[in-house]
This record gives C-alpha cells, sequence and structure tokens, in this order.
C-alpha cells in the first residue's frame, strides 16, 4: 500500500506540471493556499462527482454548498499541504489532502482507494502476460520448425539438381570421348578407301595387261 500511494502522489504532482500550463494557469503557476481554495470552489460548483464531494468533506469537515461560500473562504489554511506539495516543499502524508490535490489537478483515478484497485489489478497481469510469452514461443518454435521444413524441401530439390549435373557431366564427356572417336574413325575410313581404290586399279590394270 506504501507503493501505490508514493505513484499516486508521484503520478498527481506529473498531471499538476501538466496542468499549470494550461487552463488553470493563473491558480496553479504560482500556487497560494487563497488561489487553490479559490480554484477548488471553481471546479465544486460544476457538477461534482460523490467521490470528489467525500474528499471536500473529509478535509474540509463541512459539505459543499452553495450558499456557504463565506464560510468556505475561511478554510484557507487547509490547502496549505496542497500548496506546499504542488511547489515540492513537503511529501503530505494526510490522503484527503492528496485526494483534494487530485481533485484540483483532475487526476483520475482517484480518490486514492481507487487507484490503489487498480494497482492490485495491474499486479496480476503479469500472470497472463505470461501466459502470452509462452503462446510467443509456441508461435516461434513453430516458425523454427517451418523454416527447417523449409530447408529439408530445398535440399531435396538440391538433389535432383546435383544429380542433372552429374548426367550432365557424363554427357559433356561422352561428347568429348566422341570427337577425339570420331577423328580416328574418319582416318580410318579413309585409309581404307583409299586401298580399296588402289587395289581396284591394280586390278583392272593387270587385266588389261
Amino acid at each position: 500500500m506504501h507503493n501505490s500511494l508514493e505513484a499516486y502522489k508521484k503520478a498527481i504532482k506529473n498531471k499538476y506540471e501538466i496542468e499549470k500550463e494550461g487552463e488553470h494557469f493563473d491558480y496553479l503557476y504560482n500556487p497560494s493556499r487563497g488561489k487553490l481554495r479559490d480554484l477548488c470552489w471553481l471546479i465544486f460548483e460544476n457538477n461534482p462527482t460523490q467521490d470528489d464531494l467525500n474528499v471536500f468533506k473529509n478535509l474540509l469537515c463541512l459539505d459543499f454548498d452553495h450558499s456557504k461560500k463565506n464560510k468556505f473562504k475561511e478554510q484557507k489554511d487547509k490547502f496549505r499541504p496542497i500548496e506546499t506539495f504542488f511547489k515540492g516543499e513537503t511529501d503530505p502524508s494526510n490522503i484527503d489532502a492528496i485526494n483534494l490535490a487530485a481533485v484540483i489537478v483532475d487526476f483520475q483515478p482517484r480518490p486514492f482507494k481507487k487507484f490503489n484497485e487498480k494497482c492490485r489489478i495491474e499486479e496480476t497481469k503479469p500472470i497472463e502476460v505470461v501466459g502470452k510469452e509462452k503462446t510467443t514461443e509456441i508461435e516461434i518454435n513453430g516458425i523454427e520448425k517451418s523454416v527447417l521444413v523449409n530447408n529439408e524441401n530445398e535440399e531435396t530439390k538440391d538433389v535432383p539438381k546435383k544429380a542433372n549435373l552429374l548426367f550432365n557431366f557424363k554427357d559433356l564427356l561422352s561428347k568429348k570421348i566422341a570427337q577425339k572417336i570420331y577423328p580416328r574413325k574418319i582416318i580410318t575410313i579413309a585409309i581404307g578407301a583409299v586401298a580399296l581404290v588402289s587395289s581396284a586399279c591394280l586390278y583392272f590394270v593387270q587385266k588389261k595387261d
């Protein structure tokens, strides 16, 4: 609970740093008890929630009533802890003052009870995140498996390629052999043809004689 209260105060202070440059600049840029009191009344004049009305009553010890503005103005000192908190001079411990500071800068979720409940819900979310991480790991594993399958398919595709290369190499080799063999056959045939022609010529010459 202490950690969530510190987080609550830090979040309110961060919201103040934004709001002091905004619509209520005149009240918040250099806050004083009187300015914060006047801003508080302005805010509560515009349909406050029941939670905010409870905060108002808890800190100021009176109900918000449009007809009691003069009595409200007497409560200026009740805004001192909020003034010093916004200025960074003190770290308030009064939860009612902190809650009213949240109202003044319109910080949500407020009051602290709601903020603390949200913190508890957020603390249970890591369990769900772990589940998501597991599914993510499964998905990653699935991707890895599909990659392996694709690699295997590529390897099987490479086998025919390798086989084709072998066949092509054999064809080239046979062609080279043929190129070497064919000239020999041509020479042999030519020699045989010459011998045949010469023997035929000798035969006819001898026959004439």
